[in-house]
């Protein structure tokens, strides 16, 4: 320890001795490399940033409401190109009970530039928050519902609470190089994902700033493919009226060709819009032409015909 102290304290005078003959021969050059250094400090010591909210369920293993707060930080790097895998970073799980309702929330972050490049496309958005679910599924041992839909808040629950559990994950953080062999990249996230369980990307500071024992920053990153494009089922919609013309409910019909159990369905319906997922065969997501009453909407499966049939009362 002690011969490590010296060498470390021998290395520190070396530095300010180069900054000394930096700032007396060339000022301008040692302005901007201080300048770069606090910059580059900004960041590290940025905090996450919510961005939004969404709602799925847990079903194994243990079945409960689950809210993701997909969060920005400037701390996380950015895939280093369209070919290379998206950095995500997973807090843990923490159970809250608000009167008799208990439900799970999970922290997700990756760097400011991937949820600006999602924000563009809507597709894009959708894969990068499915990416987070397979990520949360892989690091926790999570089963997770397909359904989801972004909620009206930002987050759920106290920013001080999300900040201090994604800042302090890093004492604790673990490489999941172990877990997946897969990554998602940004260029993929319309297509299938490059297989390449050997790379995981890591935060790597210039060469000359590099010691024996630099480590890396995020570690806890997971990757993920999209393994199947879903089609989008031939449906019809309708607004069903009543003598006066006053519209009383919705009715869907689906078709899925090729499924043979109502098991293999798995619905979601909010006031205003509606989402299906069939056995990573088919994905419906529809805005509703007016508010529905979702505690009254009922869905049948016809087996001879493959239809699925919805009716949703008006509000």
């Amino acid at each position: 320890m002690e011969t490590s102290s010296k060498g470390l304290l021998t290395q520190v005078t070396q530095f300010w001795n180069l900054l000394d003959d930096l700032a007396e021969s060339d000022p301008e050059r040692y302005e901007k490399f201080i300048q770069q250094q606090l910059k580059e400090g900004q960041q590290f010591c940025a905090a996450p940033e919510p961005q939004c909210c969404l709602q799925t369920r847990i079903l194994k293993p243990r079945e409960r409401t689950l809210f993701i707060n997909l969060c920005q930080w400037k701390r996380i790097p950015p895939p280093q190109s369209t070919t290379h895998p998206v950095p995500l970073s997973v807090g843990r799980p923490e159970d809250i009970s608000e009167t008799s309702d208990i439900y799970t929330v999970v922290d997700v972050a990756c760097n400011p530039d991937v949820l600006q490049e999602a924000e563009k496309d809507q597709l894009k958005k959708d894969q990068l928050i499915r990416m987070a679910m397979k990520c949360i599924e892989e690091r926790l041992q999570f089963t997770l519902s397909h359904s989801y839909h972004i909620t009206e808040l930002r987050i759920k629950g106290t920013i001080q609470r999300m900040k201090q559990n994604l800042m302090g994950i890093q004492n604790n953080a673990t490489n999941l190089q172990e877990k997946t062999g897969k990554e998602l990249t940004l260029e993929h996230l319309r297509n299938s994902a490059v297989n390449n369980p050997d790379h995981i990307p890591q935060l790597i500071l210039p060469k000359d700033q590099v010691s024996d024992k630099a480590g890396c920053l995020i570690e806890e990153i997971c990757s993920t493919e999209i393994q199947v494009e879903m089609k989008t089922p031939t449906y019809e919609l309708k607004i069903v009226k009543d003598q006066s013309e006053k519209p009383l409910k919705i009715e869907l019909m689906v078709e899925l060709p090729g499924i043979d159990s109502v098991s293999l369905c798995d619905l979601s319906v909010s006031e205003d819009d509606l989402l299906i997922e069939v056995s990573e065969m088919y994905r419906l997501h529809l805005d509703l032409p007016g508010s529905v009453d979702t505690e009254m909407t009922t869905a049948k499966f016809f087996k001879e015909k493959a239809t699925l049939i919805i009716t949703m009362p008006l509000m």
